[in-house]
């Protein structure tokens, strides 16, 4: 089984890593739910913000979301 299809293997971030992460792109996280603190981080980061749109399948292999939007 590819690391892509095998959710064992594949780690979800924890809401502490990503509230830093989004303090070292400059944003507040103050009182965000997780989806809107990973939208706003993947605006920042010049992408698409479609963390938990629903979608079934994810051309972005090295995001370091997928795993927890997929589940």
């Amino acid at each position: 089984m590819s690391p892509v299809t095998s959710k064992s293997k594949i780690k979800t971030m924890k809401i502490t890593q990503i509230k830093q992460k989004a303090k070292n792109l400059g944003i507040n996280p103050g009182k965000m739910n997780k989806t809107d603190l990973i939208h706003a981080i993947q605006c920042a980061e010049g992408n698409s913000p479609c963390y938990a749109s629903g979608q079934t399948w994810c051309q972005y292999e090295d995001c370091c979301f997928r795993a927890d939007c997929l589940k």
